[in-house]
């Protein structure tokens, strides 16, 4: 438990993903609604520490060198923390070198999820489950309920993640905003996770002809959006932006879109985290895992059909097991097409 007696200082650790930093970010809002007073840092991987530019409520982002460095930056950083003597770490990560980590991060207290392999060294371990109605940010929270701030959490309720992007990030994408226009996103880092690259060129031929449509993505991802920008009919209005954006300046452009198409990817919690439209595409994901969009106006479109190997994984597969990806083939492009619903 946390006095409130004392200014209280709290590290959070998040080194996966850009969505799973993302999603942490409504830990960052429950825990300054609970303790307004704290101070709150984040340990992020090396590449995401972007993402959290700008907050009102972090007073330091650490970054963990995970490339190259990877145990001796580790060193480096557990160094600072045990120095810090935090009142609490929570760990959102269920790997064992961050549970290992927090074990020896000299905080008072720590908290974590009961699938690390070293949860039995944290004070509170926190059970982590999959199943219909406990999303990513239900798990998150679970951490703040073991510390005793349960009167700050709504039973069953759910606290958006939010980015703030800088008045620069919203003037970098003001020439984009003078004409109607949606978003897509139309990769990802899983094959499966990806609505394929033709059906995405026949979703843009299908919606109205007056909208400007935006390709957004990493710069991993320019070669893909080219090639369905170039497949798509004479006379659209298609703009490539992958790799041209950073990921702030890309949720400004999202949250004014008149709908934003995204896979189950990082793309849909920028969308949650700005409040933008959504519409979201699992394909061989589900979103029973947790992972759906949060927006005030926002929908899960996936594959009518019944299939006994959907879902063949969490993350998403590099191919489809079975060759023939019904997951995502099936989705019914007139649904798809709908921007009010």
């Amino acid at each position: 438990m946390i006095t409130a007696t004392k200014q209280p200082r709290f590290l959070i650790i998040q080194t996966a993903f850009i969505g799973d930093v993302i999603l942490a970010t409504a830990l960052l809002e429950q825990l300054h609604q609970a303790r307004p007073d704290a101070i709150i840092d984040v340990l992020v991987r090396k590449g995401n520490e972007s993402l959290l530019a700008n907050h009102p409520f972090l007073n330091e982002v650490l970054v963990w060198h995970k490339k190259g460095t990877k145990y001796r930056d580790l060193w480096r950083l557990l160094r600072i923390v045990r120095n810090r003597k935090y009142d609490a770490v929570l760990n959102l990560q269920r790997y064992g070198t961050m549970g290992l980590f927090t074990a020896f991060s000299g905080a008072d207290v720590t908290a974590g999820f009961n699938k690390n392999p070293f949860a039995r060294f944290f004070t509170y371990q926190v059970d982590h489950r999959f199943e219909p109605g406990v999303h990513e940010i239900n798990r998150n929270a679970g951490l703040l309920t073991a510390l005793g701030f349960t009167e700050h959490l709504q039973a069953n309720a759910l606290t958006r993640p939010k980015l703030y992007p800088s008045d620069a990030d919203y003037d970098a994408v003001k020439i984009y905003q003078d004409q109607p226009y949606v978003c897509i996103a139309p990769m990802s880092v899983w094959f499966t996770k990806q609505y394929p690259m033709a059906r995405w060129v026949e979703l843009i031929n299908a919606l109205p002809a007056h909208l400007t449509v935006y390709l957004l993505g990493a710069p991993t991802d320019t070669a893909a959006c080219d090639a369905i920008k170039a497949l798509t009919g004479e006379g659209r209005a298609v703009v490539n932006l992958a790799g041209k954006l950073s990921l702030l300046q890309s949720a400004a452009l999202q949250q004014r879109a008149l709908m934003n198409y995204v896979n189950d990817s990082a793309p849909l919690h920028l969308c949650s985290s700005m409040n933008a439209p959504t519409t979201a595409i699992f394909c061989s994901t589900v979103p029973e895992f947790g992972f759906g969009p949060l927006a005030d106006v926002s929908r899960v479109v996936q594959t009518p059909e019944t299939l006994d190997c959907r879902p063949c994984n969490l993350h998403g597969r590099v191919a489809c097991p079975l060759g023939h990806f019904r997951c995502a083939w099936s989705i019914q492009l007139e649904e798809l097409a709908q921007l009010e619903f």
